[in-house]
């Protein structure tokens, strides 16, 4: 039986500003200095491991760091000049606009003859490349529909109730035992694999983390609520395709039937929340608040990115035979 992490632990460095990351939360709030973040890459593994790991402080925090280290003033300063750092880099890669319903119309459109990462594997994938991805997405469906959970204070009226309703599926109508997060735990036994929260932290990459990393940022900045609902919308509306692509390939590989049933649970709840988030839940917003277009915009756009980077990295490893993971 595969062993299961009960308490994360700090991951390893990647970097300077990890490493002091790593090291200021084993100290005592409130005593130590964090470094001058200076010009990081935005998309580095350094940046993003520290901020992955200053995010965790809102979710499931970690062993070794004690839980006031979550409002630390210097902890919150060091985190926002990463935070500029990525949100700046995501705005310029992004064509930007107001034009939601053309951007949203837009993930509807699934090409003929696609190749991303779901089509692959679908089509040619290995076993070892299966459970590399089931390995990378652990970082977010471990804790699925949490970082989602931040703007539900932020809405008002119609949308903030059919929000509510998503997340109400997402988190399992109520069943421990049919939570998403649930479901990805009992996949990854299926598969061979820690069910453990994090406990594949220290092998993901940055271009795997920054997908996260850009839900906790929007998710935890008012300002950026409409961005969240932008990305959120994205999520729901591609992810019915891919996952039946992916159960496709888990069928043709004879794979687990707890690795199957959790790509067959989003077919059918994605595709009914793909409708409520674009009227109910994006129509409501942006009738009360028509400002939030761009940042909505901006949530589609940088989700588009960030995993077109993370499907590249992924197709180039395994068409070379090289593992995706560090």
């Amino acid at each position: 039986m595969t062993a299961v992490s009960l308490s994360p632990v700090l991951p390893r460095p990647r970097g300077p500003l990890s490493a002091a990351v790593v090291r200021i939360l084993r100290e005592e709030p409130g005593t130590a200095t964090f470094p001058a973040p200076g010009a990081p890459e935005p998309f580095g593994e350094d940046l993003h491991l520290a901020l992955y790991t200053l995010y965790e402080l809102h979710y499931q925090g970690f062993a070794e760091a004690d839980p006031d280290w979550e409002w630390d003033p210097a902890m919150i300063a060091f985190r926002t000049a990463l935070e500029r750092t990525f949100l700046a880099a995501l705005r310029h890669e992004v064509a930007g606009g107001a034009d939601v319903w053309s951007t949203v119309d837009e993930l509807l459109v699934e090409p003929v003859e696609g190749n991303g990462v779901s089509h692959f594997l679908r089509d040619e994938g290995e076993w070892w490349q299966v459970r590399e991805y089931f390995t990378h997405r652990s970082l977010y469906h471990l804790k699925e529909a949490d970082p989602h959970a931040w703007v539900l204070p932020r809405l008002r009226g119609k949308a903030k109730a059919a929000l509510v309703a998503v997340e109400f599926d997402e988190f399992g109508g109520g069943r421990a035992d049919r939570m998403h997060s649930q479901l990805y735990a009992d996949l990854l036994t299926g598969a061979g694999l820690d069910p453990g929260y994090l406990a594949y932290l220290d092998r993901v990459p940055a271009v795997a983390l920054a997908p996260v990393n850009m839900m906790s940022l929007f998710g935890l900045r008012r300002a950026l609520r409409g961005a969240l609902v932008g990305h959120f919308a994205a999520a729901e509306i591609t992810t019915a395709p891919s996952a039946r692509r992916m159960a496709q390939a888990l069928e043709r590989l004879n794979a687990d039937p707890a690795c199957v049933e959790f790509f067959t649970e989003h077919i059918e709840a994605d595709a009914v929340h793909e409708q409520v988030l674009r009227h109910d839940v994006l129509g409501d917003l942006l009738a009360r608040e028509p400002e939030l277009a761009a940042d909505v915009v901006l949530g589609v756009q940088a989700t588009e990115f960030l995993e077109q980077r993370l499907a590249e990295h992924l197709l180039g490893c395994w068409r070379t035979g090289r593992t995706s993971l560090i």
